[in-house]
Parts: C-alpha cells; sequence; structure tokens
C-alpha cells in the first residue's frame, strides 16, 4: 500500500479515535453500525414495495438513528476538514431517507445504500494492524433499538 492510501485510511479512521464512550472495539462497532443501517434499508426497501407503511418507517428511522450515532462519533478535531465532509455527507443521507419515506421512493433508499456502501468499503480496506489500533478506540454504543 503506497503513503498516500495509509496516510488517507489513518486519517478516515482517527475521526473516530476519542468520542468518549467505553467500548473497546472502535473499528468492528463502525463495521457494524455501517451493515446495521445497510440492512434496515434494504428491509424498508422490502417493505416499500410490499407497501407496509408501518414497517418501511420503522427501517427508515432506525437507519436514520444508526446514520446519527455515526455522525455524533465524528471527532472534528482530528481532521476537521474531513470530519466535514463526513458530517455533511452523513447529514445528506439522512435527508435523502427522511424524502424517501415521505416520498415512498425506492431510488432514494438505493441512493442512500451506494454511499454507505462506499463508505463501508473504504472501512473494511483497513488493513489488520491498523485494525489493531481501533480496538482501543471509543465509539459510542449503539441503541438497544437500533
Amino acid at each position: 500500500m503506497n503513503r498516500m492510501n495509509t496516510n488517507a485510511i489513518s486519517q478516515y479512521r482517527n475521526v473516530y479515535a476519542h468520542s468518549g464512550a467505553d467500548d473497546p472495539g472502535g473499528y468492528h462497532v463502525v463495521q457494524m453500525l455501517l451493515a446495521g443501517a445497510l440492512e434496515r434499508i434494504a428491509a424498508a426497501s422490502g417493505h416499500m414495495h410490499s407497501q407496509d407503511v408501518a414497517a418501511k418507517g420503522e427501517c427508515i428511522s432506525r437507519a436514520i438513528d444508526i446514520i446519527t450515532a455515526l455522525r455524533g462519533a465524528l471527532d472534528h478535531q482530528v481532521d476537521a476538514e474531513l470530519t466535514g465532509r463526513l458530517d455533511a455527507l452523513y447529514e445528506y443521507m439522512m435527508h435523502r431517507l427522511f424524502i424517501a419515506n415521505v416520498d415512498n421512493d425506492p431510488e432514494l433508499l438505493e441512493e442512500v445504500s451506494e454511499l454507505l456502501r462506499s463508505l463501508k468499503s473504504s472501512w473494511d480496506e483497513i488493513p489488520a494492524a491498523a485494525r489493531q489500533s481501533l480496538a482501543s478506540t471509543p465509539l459510542p454504543r449503539p441503541a438497544a433499538s437500533l
């Protein structure tokens, strides 16, 4: 891996480094949150197609909650430019999910899923050695309802 990629990955993982919670598995928490948001959106899409409005709304709401948790865990003092971009992206995704729910628009669900898959792919590319340093990274615990 070249130095530029290593630096970018390091910056990306460090934006979550100092959120203050006492969860010892920061890397895995982010990984699970991203996967959980994707699962909720996929379920919402299924409920949208079957016209189960209540279940669709619940799944979208939970996906928004997960993205809110990711957004809240950003450490803006580590890399203000990167965290600012991630913050704006999370805000955008939350807004698009809200509109998808109101307008019953599966294309917006897919748009947010693509964005989350891209983030998850980047997160999953963090080398194993760097993941070890994230084992002590504190992140907020997801709410039990997520």
